[in-house]
């Protein structure tokens, strides 16, 4: 449970940037290079890197270099692990809610 923990909290960290969160939304499109990824945004290509090595180093995403060409491809199973604890979140939540609704819904509940 501890290493699923450190795990999703890197994934978190990655994803808690809007530049890294926008290269994730276009990987999820297919492989592109380094270079195409970083004429989307307005920073050097150093600044840029900084960004890739976060993701790559969360597992979001892998780099192949190739010649001088360096692609990058979504990991769509790291992803998972953010479904996975949001489906828990929502299952402890609408447990949550329906114990609420029948309390309050339910008058013999409240008598007690």
């Amino acid at each position: 449970m501890a290493q699923y923990s450190v795990q999703l909290d890197g994934v978190f960290v990655a994803l808690a940037d809007p530049t890294r969160r926008a290269v994730v939304r276009r990987l999820g499109h297919g492989p592109t290079s380094v270079g195409d990824l970083a004429r989307e945004f307005p920073m050097t290509l150093p600044s840029f890197m900084k960004h890739v090595r976060t993701l790559e180093s969360n597992g979001l995403i892998r780099t192949v270099k190739s010649g001088r060409v360096r692609t990058c491809v979504l990991n769509r199973e790291r992803l998972a692990l953010v479904d996975d604890w949001l489906a828990e979140q929502r299952r402890i939540w609408e447990e949550r809610t329906d114990r609420l609704e029948q309390f309050v819904t339910d008058p013999e509940e409240n008598r007690q």
